[in-house]
């Protein structure tokens, strides 16, 4: 792999273990959703059902680890340890961008993590235009080379145009989705990387047979940041100029649940009560990244494992505090949109009703 590649990678692992690359005005507007407490849910604590199903496989919570990295040796231990991670407590994990495998196969091993995760739910990562370059057997080689469930196709506009030497010719991303759900034996999940999905986006990936998508909103990392913190000259003022682009995650999961998409909501995904919300506004399952990388960094695998624990407590409190005794239930709890979040829906001109 190219020094620069590499460098990068590592850029990225160092940059997202910190809080330096957070949105810096803009928030996820999971604070805007309210979910009504119940007095008597006449149920006990124990029998809440936090099980999901996602992507053919069954997750004892909704949560996935979402794809941050590979391509490197230190990449590898984090793959490595997260993966192991949720397979003992049987959440999803994601790989990162798998550029780097598809441009140097000796970097496969930093992406390979069935010796630690055999059962999990692994996604695989690929970028929209990598896999228009490569074409459908390039990619599915990539797929097949990690046992990957399913397949992350990541778009990301604005992150490539603050990166030194990124991508400037975005066209054919629609086509690109058609073929791989044409042509590849496991689901295509749309990816954004921290921008979000809107209206427009959610109806195009429908009508290239996408039907999950992470919507990776506004709020949480901000991706641009990241290559801003990188970059010089003009390149770094456009970033700061365009550091909080995006639309929030609880605006873009409302999209993409209006039209039928089964949503990983993605995006500041920091507590159990923003898993619980991501899911009162349709998501299926939510996940984190650079939360996971940060504890990882910080504390090792018990600090991964207390997280968890924390949001794992969280979501069933309040799932037995809305009265849902099971995920489904908790998608249906009434809900109250207050703050900017309302403002975002509005601008939804061609909105479906809710499911």
């Amino acid at each position: 792999m190219s020094s620069d590649l590499q460098d990068r990678k590592d850029d990225h692992l160092d940059l997202c273990a910190t809080d330096r690359v957070a949105f810096r005005g803009v928030s996820t507007l999971l604070e805007d959703v309210k979910l009504l407490h119940q007095s008597l849910p006449e149920m006990r604590l124990e029998d809440v059902d936090t099980s999901v199903a996602l992507l053919g496989k069954r997750l004892r919570l909704p949560l996935v680890i979402a794809g941050m990295t590979g391509g490197t040796d230190r990449a590898s231990d984090v793959n490595r340890a997260l993966a192991a991670i949720a397979e003992k407590r049987g959440i999803g994990f994601g790989v990162g961008s798998q550029r780097a495998m598809g441009q140097q196969p000796e970097t496969a091993a930093s992406y390979q993590v069935r010796a630690v995760a055999p059962t999990t739910l692994v996604l695989g990562n690929v970028g929209v235009v990598q896999a228009r370059a490569w074409g459908s057997d390039v990619v599915r080689g990539l797929v097949d080379a990690i046992g990957a469930d399913a397949l992350c196709v990541h778009m990301n506009p604005a992150m490539e145009l603050i990166q030194a030497n990124g991508d400037r010719d975005f066209r054919g991303g629609q086509e690109t989705l058609e073929l791989l759900v044409r042509e590849l034996a496991v689901p295509v999940v749309a990816k954004e990387t921290g921008n979000g999905i809107s209206p427009r986006t959610a109806e195009q990936l429908v009508a290239a047979g996408v039907r999950t998508v992470d919507v990776s909103g506004a709020g949480g990392t901000s991706w641009v940041g990241v290559e801003t913190l990188r970059a010089a000259g003009p390149s770094r003022d456009l970033g700061v100029a365009l550091w909080d682009w995006g639309i929030p995650t609880a605006a873009a999961i409302s999209y993409a649940a209006r039209r039928g998409m089964t949503v990983i909501a993605t995006g500041g995904i920091r507590t159990g009560s923003d898993v619980a919300r991501a899911i009162a506004l349709g998501a299926s399952a939510a996940g984190m990244a650079r939360r996971a990388l940060t504890a990882l960094t910080d504390g090792g695998p018990a600090a991964v494992d207390a997280l968890i624990d924390g949001v794992e407590a969280e979501l069933r409190a309040i799932m037995l505090l809305t009265g849902s005794s099971n995920v489904d239930d908790l998608s249906r709890t009434p809900r109250v949109i207050t703050g900017e979040l309302p403002q975002w829906l509005d601008a939804d001109a061609g909105a479906l009703p809710r499911r």
